[in-house]
């Protein structure tokens, strides 16, 4: 079950150092620029694939986790 929680972790640290570039976004919000950070912007091919991948790993490890510490 750890090594199951280990696999897991790495995964999911690899997949969110993958995703696309939205801390820039996140960093207009200090900086004043606004201009792209409502924009209505629909994720599609590789960039839906890899945000469902990071909701599902991070899912599974929290279940994991959860599951680790009652047992």
């Amino acid at each position: 079950m750890q090594t199951i929680l280990l696999v897991i972790s790495v995964l999911l640290i690899v997949i969110v150092l993958l995703q696309s570039n939205r801390a820039e976004s996140g960093a207009q919000i200090i900086s004043g620029g606004n201009s792209d950070l409502f924009s209505n912007r629909k994720e599609r091919g590789s960039e839906l694939v890899i945000t469902r991948v990071t909701l599902v790993l991070g899912m599974a490890f929290f279940i994991i986790s959860f599951v680790m510490e009652f047992i």
